[in-house]
């Protein structure tokens, strides 16, 4: 697994730096003089935040499994964020770098720059896709308070119109880059991120979505389910701990019928239906809790890298609230299974009522060599601390850790760990943002 996650992230340092040293190798880069060389930092800017937007679609095509040598989908989704934030910033600087090297010759040759006549439709092209890059970015600013996420879902669509005016920029205005190579570079670039971009707005819809029944719908607390799912046809195979999308199309739903969200399986692969826990976060979470049995879902996935495939390396798992469900998938499996463990989970809970799998796990870890259960109450112990830690698992610092719940869970277990000084490579987290 490894040498998988190394060769993926040499695939994205390549797809990512390549056009850079493209650039470079072309003898583009000119600093003779301050005007040269913004000049040339200006084109730079212009590949970098073009290939990097395209490289950032091209990350969004979520295909179940080739999420894996990138070490999971949310990892992906974090690296996808990120290059386009840097997208944004370098394809803004492009053309303020640009103006400021014509401005050495004069202001009006600056302006010329940045408002050329309407007919040179190719400039206005690349406004055109900074100005859709500003629509679609917005909503993922705090700024803007809390992002909608079907609202965000729709507006990103508006991607693929940037990438089309960004391209119609770029190739008749290439002067970093000879003509040829310019039209071989954003037509290879151009065309896997299009081909992601209609793989998951339509393709996806039809190829990679498999149809389920739900045959039972078990309340394990209040506003918090666990949904039963047989598949009509062939089911989906995936590995403890993963997660996938669910659309529910219950015609009685409320809210949420048609939309696809990321549901975390708290299932073993070895059960004859798929099962996954849901709590009342929002419109679409609430509305499962009142599901029709028998009403049909489309699940499409697995995806997820978040927990090792073996567990008998020391580990220590931290988990609270619906996070826990990742974890139970694995404990289901290895008792299913009559694997063994090292495995040290603290489950974290306001209270006993709260605790929705406290009875389950407990005979769980009775029949599981090496799985120990520890539960803190919040109510009664106080928030996680590290003189608790300490008395429950003297070894945490040796133990790799996974952490999985509420962000301010998530959040409070980092930073305790890393002031024991558990190395931060030590620690993995998964939380669902905007995915």
């Amino acid at each position: 697994m490894k040498a998988t996650r190394i060769a993926g992230d040499a695939l994205l340092a390549a797809l990512a730096l390549g056009p850079l040293f493209w650039f470079l190798g072309a003898g583009a880069l000119q600093l003779e003089s301050a005007a040269s060389t913004l000049r040339s930092l200006g084109r730079l800017a212009g590949v970098a935040g073009l290939a990097w937007l395209l490289l950032a679609m091209l990350l969004s095509v979520r295909v179940p499994r080739w999420d894996s040598p990138f070490g999971g989908l949310i990892r992906l989704w974090h690296i996808h964020h990120m290059l386009g934030a840097a997208s944004f910033l370098l394809l803004m600087m492009h053309p303020i770098l640009l103006a400021l090297a014509a401005a050495a010759s004069s202001p009006a040759a600056a302006l010329a720059t940045l408002t050329p006549p309407l007919s040179f439709w190719p400039l206005w092209a690349g406004w055109g896709a900074l100005l859709l890059r500003m629509v679609f970015l917005a909503p993922g600013f705090a700024f803007f308070g809390d992002a909608d996420y079907q609202r965000w879902k729709a507006i990103h669509l508006l991607s693929a119109g940037a990438v089309v005016l960004g391209l119609a920029h770029a190739v008749p205005l290439s002067r970093a880059l000879p003509a040829d190579q310019a039209i071989w570079l954003w037509g290879s670039l151009g065309g896997l991120a299009m081909a992601a971009f209609s793989w998951r707005t339509l393709l996806s819809r039809i190829f990679s979505h498999r149809p389920y029944r739900i045959t039972q719908v078990d309340a394990l607390a209040r506003g918090v389910v666990e949904l039963s799912l047989a598949p009509e046809g062939r089911p989906m195979d995936y590995e403890p701990g993963q997660f996938a999308y669910l659309t529910p199309l219950d015609p009685a739903l409320g809210a949420g019928r048609g939309e696809e969200h990321p549901y975390s399986i708290s299932s073993a692969p070895t059960e004859p239906v798929l099962r996954m826990a849901i709590k009342d976060l929002g419109d679409a979470s609430g509305a499962l809790l009142n599901v029709s049995v028998g009403s049909r879902v489309l699940i499409e996935g697995p995806y997820g890298q978040f927990l090792p495939s073996s567990h008998e390396r020391p580990a220590l798992w931290i988990g609270g609230g619906i996070g826990l469900t990742p974890f139970m998938s694995v404990a289901r499996a290895l008792a299913d299974q009559g694997g063994m463990a090292d495995v040290q989970l603290l489950y974290c809970a306001n209270d006993p009522s709260r605790a929705y799998f406290q009875d389950e796990l407990k005979a769980i870890a009775a029949r599981v060599p090496g799985l120990t259960l520890h539960m803190h109450y919040f109510a009664e112990a106080g928030p996680l601390s590290l003189p608790y830690l300490e008395t429950r698992v003297p070894d945490y610092r040796e133990r790799r850790v996974y952490i999985c719940g509420p962000l301010p869970l998530i959040a409070l277990a980092r930073t305790l760990l890393r002031e024991a000084g558990v190395p931060r490579t030590n620690i993995t987290s998964e939380e669902f943002n905007l995915l």
